[in-house]
């Protein structure tokens, strides 16, 4: 296998404003992201689009095809992958998949999402399909409901009360008011979080990450081609660890819906691959679509053990300068989560954070992510492994 850089991003303003179409935001990032890369169109080998809804909500295929037409790169090799929210994230998997495997030197990813268009309840019953349709959609249950049944069981299971979940809200939330791609750039404090209106029971607005539009893309490159392109000389930013686990889907169906068998598989297989020991993590950024994803991840993945991942919320450890930063540049929960995108805005962060770019929002000293997007309720997860190495 040979080694994959990131050799450029790009990421357009998360927003609510459904004016733009899934093929102009897409093209968008892509001619962003090639620029920052110093790379010229017939320079590229592939563009991969994680993309979930455009064919349910806007009745369009054909994703990764359309942006690479209307981003200048017709006649390409161009694919879309859907894997529910963990779309934009398997998209990169697979185009460092081609590069690793030495079939293409240069592959863009594109994430793309619109939600904004339509009514709520039709972007529900959409998002919905990401879970077992025959037996969680199809029976009236959404996101909304079974993240209110992790939370329910979690906190009768350990005795948590709704406070410890605040902290993962504040974070994020903190984190995107100096982040100019994010949503939301509103800080919260507790009595916010205490005080705003249960969704679901127990699940409070601040709890859930808000429905939006946007498109991000990166560029992967074989080191040779890395070297080649006009802006070498750069930050050497490498994927050293890719590995991608599944789960049963109804949470019915597995043996401990608050074990998050999946997280627990990819992130140790990307950690091992990349030869990097959990401690060695200078930030996270995890699917924080809800509180309580957050809390099972940083447990699932290792940063503590089951029942206390609140812990890092109540001492600090999630802060930008504690021992465990995540949602570095507002999370999925204030960046905002256009859910075929998210994976690639992710790594586009993760990106800046090991440049040294992440302005305000900088991890001290960062040299080595773990990048984490994951589909359905940890149903599919897909974990990166990114390491500044020069």
């Amino acid at each position: 296998m040979r080694e994959v850089f990131i050799a450029g991003v790009a990421q357009l303003p998360v927003t609510s404003d459904a004016n733009e179409r899934e093929r102009t935001l897409g093209a968008a990032a892509v001619k962003a992201a090639l620029e920052h890369a110093g790379v010229a169109a017939d320079a590229v080998d592939a563009l991969y689009a994680g993309n979930m809804m455009s064919g349910i909500l806007g009745r369009q295929q054909q994703m990764g095809g359309l942006i690479a037409d209307y981003a200048g790169l017709e006649g390409i090799e161009a694919a879309t992958i859907e894997a529910a929210c963990a779309s934009g994230a398997a998209a990169a998997r697979m185009a460092y998949l081609a590069v690793a495997g030495g079939v293409h030197e240069l592959v863009v990813v594109c994430g793309v999402e619109r939600m904004t268009h339509v009514d709520r309840d039709t972007v529900t019953r959409a998002l919905a399909t990401a879970a077992d349709a025959e037996l969680e959609g199809d029976v009236g249950e959404s996101f909304l409901s079974l993240n209110a049944k992790l939370m329910r069981a979690y906190m009768e299971r350990y005795g948590t009360p709704a406070e410890r979940f605040a902290p993962f809200a504040i974070t994020a939330h903190r984190n995107a008011v100096t982040n100019p791609n994010a949503l939301l750039h509103k800080g919260i404090d507790l009595d916010a979080y205490l005080a705003s209106r249960t969704v679901v029971e127990p699940i409070r607005l601040f709890d859930v990450s808000p429905l939006c539009n946007g498109a991000a893309a990166v560029v992967l490159a074989s080191r040779d081609a890395l070297e080649s392109r006009a802006a070498a000389g750069g930050p050497r930013i490498r994927i050293a660890g890719s590995a991608a686990a599944t789960a049963t889907v109804a949470l019915a169906r597995r043996a401990d819906p608050l074990r998050f068998t999946a997280v627990e598989r990819s992130t140790g297989a990307a950690l091992e691959q990349a030869g990097v020991r959990r401690e060695d993590v200078d930030f996270f950024e995890l699917h924080d679509a809800y509180t309580i994803i957050s809390v099972l991840s940083l447990e699932a993945a290792g940063f503590a053990p089951p029942g206390r991942g609140t812990d890092l919320g109540a001492d600090g450890s999630i802060a930008l300068d504690g021992p465990v930063p995540i949602a570095t540049m507002g999370g999925l929960k204030a960046r905002g989560h256009p859910v075929g995108a998210t994976g690639v805005y992710q790594l586009a962060e993760a990106y800046l954070q090991l440049a040294g770019l992440a302005g305000a929002n900088q991890v001290p000293g960062a040299e080595i992510g773990l990048v984490q997007n994951m589909g359905g309720i940890a149903a599919t997860v897909v974990t990166h492994v990114v390491q500044r190495v020069g």
